[in-house]
């Protein structure tokens, strides 16, 4: 049933409504009035609110957005350059990593063991000079061993709070599938509120702070699938491909020349930007411009998503917000200071597949979240 407002049943001097009008009294003469209707003079009104109203001041123009600074763009230009010292052909990855770091986002890479994942983490925190640690995964990892835990003091007779390694900036949680469900919520607290709670006493985590987690997509025997509410709080997922044939040529023969991928100091890696680059930067990212049309190709996208007939599970708001924040990182990195429907289509596949989930039928069939995406990106107009 729906509600309508009931209409008003004493009109502005009328009768109300449902009532039969009042009999007249009598004829009164034309012209001749009661005593108590003799007419009151006119009440004066005062000086100033006989003056015109002022007219409104005009609205001031809207500030000019200022372009992307160059120096801050070149010097994440040479942290992907940097990172390249030492590992190949994993360009894309490097650059949804950056993208990460500038959206305050977290990543998951998947890819098959020994394609230079926990390499690629060690390596861009030395090109950024940030701290990282690494856990290893496994099935008897506990909650504490990560988020850290009190430990008794016997020479003060007290408690203290000794930090886990989740107290860093970069976090390469290695087969983060490893693990059971209770370790991996440990991660949640961290990952969404930026501290950590032992004891009932919030500790705050250094800034910036990344989780980049890893799977393989290969081995699942022993693993425990990451749900639903812990994979969308992943901004994004990239997958690490097997080198190309040149790319491995290259590899072997860094190897050869004497490469060590556990001293990247020899290697030639070093910092070339620092927290406050990344900082600056996060700044302009910020003031990236969005037009109405292109929010709405972003909303479009996504409920095209939750219409889906191969798909059980669409992408929720959280991943509307994940695609326009990295759409505005990546236009920022070429150079613009507004956000246009490509930026949207170059990142909805990172910034989307891991949000759906497809039905058991469409599997069967052989369909997958990137063919998926392909036809809702088809589907759905583009704003010009």
């Amino acid at each position: 049933m729906t509600d309508h407002p009931a209409p008003n049943p004493w009109p502005q001097g009328g009768t109300p409504a449902g009532y039969p009008a009042p009999e007249p009294t009598g004829q009164q003469p034309v012209g001749q009035q009661q005593p108590w209707q003799a007419q009151q003079p006119e009440a004066q009104q005062p000086a100033w609110a006989q003056q015109p109203a002022p007219a409104a001041p005009p609205a001031p123009p809207a500030p000019a957005v200022p372009e992307p600074s160059p120096e801050l763009r070149e010097a994440l230009g040479a942290v992907r350059a940097e990172v390249g010292r030492a590992v190949v052909g994993q360009d894309a990855a490097v650059t949804g990593l950056v993208i990460a770091l500038l959206c305050r986002g977290h990543v998951l890479l998947e890819g098959v063991p020994g394609v230079a994942k926990t390499l690629l983490v060690r390596t861009l925190s030395t090109a950024l000079d940030l701290d990282t640690k690494r856990v290893q995964f496994t099935p008897d990892l506990m909650p504490g061993d990560v988020t850290g835990s009190l430990v008794y003091d016997a020479r003060t007779a007290e408690f203290s709070f000794r930090e886990g390694p989740v107290f860093t900036n970069l976090m390469l949680a290695d087969e983060i599938n490893r693990t059971p469900p209770k370790t991996q919520a440990s991660l949640l607290e961290a990952m969404e509120e930026r501290q950590v709670s032992v004891d009932g006493t919030p500790r705050p985590l250094p800034s910036p702070f990344v989780v980049i987690a890893t799977q393989n997509p290969v081995e699942y025997e022993g693993t425990y699938p990451l749900p639903e509410a812990q994979l969308d709080r992943f901004l994004l997922k990239l997958t690490l491909p097997l080198p190309e044939r040149h790319e491995e040529i290259e590899v072997l023969a860094r190897h050869a020349a004497g490469f060590d991928p556990r001293d990247l100091v020899k290697a030639g890696v070093r910092p070339v930007a620092g927290k406050d680059v990344l900082e600056r930067a996060r700044e302009e990212v910020a003031r990236v411009q969005v037009a109405p049309e292109v929010l709405g190709y972003v909303v479009d996208v996504v409920r095209g998503t939750r219409q889906s007939p191969s798909l059980s599970l669409g992408v929720s708001p959280r991943g509307a917000t994940a695609l326009l924040a990295t759409a505005r990182a990546w236009a920022w990195l070429q150079g613009r200071s507004y956000v246009t429907p490509d930026d949207v289509k170059a990142l909805a596949h990172p910034t989307l597949r891991h949000r759906v989930q497809l039905r058991a039928e469409a599997e069967l069939e052989g369909v997958t979240a990137e063919s998926v995406l392909d036809t809702v990106l088809a589907s759905v107009p583009v704003p010009r």
